[in-house]
């Protein structure tokens, strides 16, 4: 196992990518890779809160490590601060040993000039995922998190 961690500034306050981190419509929107679609089936954003969502891969032959075309994965929250960070605990439903095993993703926002830095750490990443895969996922998700919140914030103002 491993683990990965990647960073982004985003033009928005801690506040409104806070509620983007616990909303589940949100979450089915920017929380997905390029050619892949998600569905959140259950999403309790409180501490020890379940959560269970699935990714379908958009193309017709794409490896899923739930089903043939499909990551679904579930876990819980573990620990919530306000506008500052989310941790969670997940794991893969697989009957595929090597995909296996909690895996924690913590999420900080750190204010930074008129906007925000995001980083969100992976751990407990399955070696047989390739690092540059959930590092290109994860950075696919933060792109789509900032074009969600930017946009989100400019219509407020």
């Amino acid at each position: 196992m491993y683990s990965t961690q990647i960073s982004r500034h985003i033009n928005a306050p801690r506040s409104t990518i806070y509620r983007a981190l616990l909303d589940a419509d949100a979450i089915a929107k920017w929380r997905v890779p390029t050619g892949m679609s998600s569905r959140v089936h259950e999403f309790d954003a409180r501490e020890g809160g379940s959560f269970r969502v699935s990714l379908v891969y958009d193309a017709p032959d794409g490896t899923g490590k739930s089903a043939a075309s499909t990551d679904t994965y579930h876990g819980r929250f573990l620990r919530l601060v306000p506008d500052e960070q989310v941790v969670e605990v997940l794991e893969f439903e697989t009957a595929d040993p090597a995909l296996r095993g909690v895996m924690t993703m913590t999420t900080t926002l750190a204010a930074a000039g008129a906007g925000t830095d995001v980083t969100i750490l992976h751990e407990g990443i399955p070696d047989v995922i390739p690092a540059a895969d959930n590092e290109a996922g994860t950075s696919m998700a933060l792109a789509n998190l900032a074009r969600l919140v930017q946009a989100d914030d400019a219509s407020d103002g």
